[in-house]
């Protein structure tokens, strides 16, 4: 009898080699901060509400976490997430609520998430006059870390938005910026080729005039 129950013993108790049972981490969102279940803010019901703050996900600096319209985007910097507004260029409304959704905006928005979206990119933060806007969004160049690519002009370039020249900024690159929306107007590149064809087509004033929520 004793060399039975010695056997069953045995054979109850857990293999010294054995792995942990792992706990499987929750399939909704808990709450809790940060939460098992929510590794990306498209997951998070709180990153969604919040813009990612919550601290439900983590995100590496200098990573574009959102994109909010054409020109403006949401980066991780320095641990914290900051909206960034893409100096020296301006693309259709689309999150105005006093307003309805202008032609091509959603267009220039899905280009410009394109672009950067989940891409790490480099910030060269306007200094003067100010840093920031009158909504507090950070003032900057955007250079995609990949291949360095101006996001800014590349915008311009491919005629998703116009040279936005009503507030100022470096005087070589407000010169470039302009060059740059002529050449998309000429060639009829994105905005510029639909420009006409749609009874509701807004009329962009390339170099400056503001048609939206600066």
């Amino acid at each position: 009898m004793t060399t039975v129950l010695l056997a069953l013993a045995l054979l109850l108790s857990p293999h010294p080699d054995a792995s942990p049972v792992r706990e499987e981490p929750p399939k909704k969102c808990t709450g809790q901060t940060p939460c098992p279940a929510c590794s990306t803010c498209s997951r998070c019901r709180h990153c969604k509400v919040e813009g990612g703050t919550c601290g439900a996900c983590q995100h590496p600096d200098n990573m574009v976490v959102r994109v909010i319209d054409g020109d403006t985007i949401v980066v991780q910097v320095n641990g914290h997430l900051e909206t960034v507004r893409l100096i020296g260029g301006d693309t259709p409304e689309t999150k105005d609520p006093r307003k309805p959704v202008e032609y091509f905006g959603k267009e220039a928005s899905r280009f410009t998430a394109s672009l950067v979206k989940g891409q790490r990119v480099r910030l060269e933060i306007q200094t003067s006059p100010t840093s920031r806007d009158k909504y507090g969004r950070l003032l900057a160049y955007v250079f995609r870390q990949s291949d360095n690519l101006l996001v800014n002009k590349e915008i311009i370039r491919q005629g998703y938005g116009h040279a936005y020249t009503k507030y100022p900024f470096d005087p070589a690159r407000m010169e470039e910026f302009r060059a740059t929306e002529r050449s998309a107007r000429e060639e009829k590149r994105g905005l510029w080729g639909a420009v006409g064809k749609n009874p509701t087509t807004i009329s962009p004033q390339g170099s400056g005039s503001k048609r939206k929520t600066d």
